[in-house]
């Protein structure tokens, strides 16, 4: 995890260089994001504080439910949007993101960026990534699903809570792992988890509080919540479920918008995501991995994490041509 962040130090520069009026302008920068980034246990308050202490101006976040949200809420403000930056789409989106016509080029060396498989990207920059996983209540479950077919088929008196993948990022990430492991099958699939699934939530934070809360001993999440709760709370109560046939992989990006892009800050701010300022606070804030140099290594905890054999992922020119006959067929099937 541990780069050198010359690359984001060049960047910053260059940038500086661009906007030489910048250090004067006392300006504010609009940031959409989602709910659980903004909360104030989340990452939003310690890198509001850090990139306003450097930069003198004033960062003003605006939340939604969840990633997809983002994007919706984009499309219907076009642009009349008040965001200079998204920041939670993820690469599911990215297409789609793209072909609205309302996000620019970023300009920023990502050369200190590192994520499984690499990156290339001339709009989007992630900030993090991780795997999903069914997280389980051990004090409520003693045995869990070890594959996706385990979870479909398994006893529906043990229920879990999903997200809804027309509105959240973890939501499509199921999704797309049910259609990447059953293909063709996935309606049937579907059809059968169904009496599984308590209740759907239009976001993350829903489902983990009712998880939390007693409610169901299974939740959509990370292989990285349980981070949270060794570190924060003391205490391996709960676990992620590893699933033989792999977990399903989300990396999450930010982009400058059209507006965006007149206002120097934005650049100023990605290239600050790039860097320990930001990705500090992603592995025991925003509990997902850094995709970018850290000042400290991570929490011994995060070894303890179950680790993918195999890693899933479509690309996002199929998500994007696929993406609504899948949540069509999702929604038939879990209607029925």
């Amino acid at each position: 995890m541990r780069m050198t962040s010359t690359g984001t130090i060049a960047a910053l520069a260059a940038s500086l260089s661009i906007f030489p009026a910048l250090a004067q302008e006392n300006g504010t920068l609009t940031v959409y994001t989602y709910e659980s980034f903004t909360a104030e246990w989340g990452p939003g308050p310690q890198i509001e504080k850090a990139f306003e202490a450097e930069c003198d101006c004033d960062v003003t976040f605006v939340s939604v439910a969840d990633g997809v949200a983002l994007l919706n809420r984009l499309k219907l403000e076009g642009g009349e949007t008040k965001a200079d930056i998204v920041l939670g789409l993820d690469t599911n989106l990215t297409v789609d993101a793209k072909a609205t016509g309302l996000f620019s080029p970023h300009g920023i060396d990502g050369s200190t960026v590192e994520v499984p498989g690499g990156w290339t990207d001339e709009v989007f920059l992630p900030f993090d990534y991780g795997y999903f996983a069914v997280v389980y209540d051990t004090q409520a479950l003693d045995t869990p699903p070890a594959s996706l077919k385990e979870l479909v088929e398994g006893d529906a008196s043990q229920k879990i809570v999903i997200q809804d993948p027309r509105t959240s990022t973890p939501g499509l990430g199921l999704l797309l792992w049910v259609k990447a492991v059953y293909g063709d099958d996935s309606a049937a699939a579907w059809a059968k988890l169904k009496d599984r699934v308590l209740t759907v939530t239009p976001g993350w934070s829903e489902a983990y509080g009712l998880f939390t809360a007693g409610e169901t001993p299974m939740v959509l999440s990370y292989t990285t919540s349980p981070a949270y709760h060794m570190i924060a709370e003391d205490t391996e109560r709960y676990q992620a479920a590893s699933f033989e046939e792999g977990h399903y992989m989300q990396v999450e990006v930010a982009g400058i918008t059209t507006k965006g892009a007149a206002n120097p800050l934005s650049a100023r701010f990605m290239a600050f995501m790039t860097g320990p300022g930001f990705q500090d606070a992603i592995p025991e804030a925003n509990w997902m991995y850094p995709a970018g140099p850290v000042s400290e290594p991570l929490n011994p905890a995060f070894d303890k994490l179950v680790q993918p054999t195999t890693t899933l992922i479509l690309s996002p020119e199929t998500v994007a041509q696929n993406r609504k006959a899948w949540v069509d067929e999702w929604l038939s099937a879990m209607s029925n």
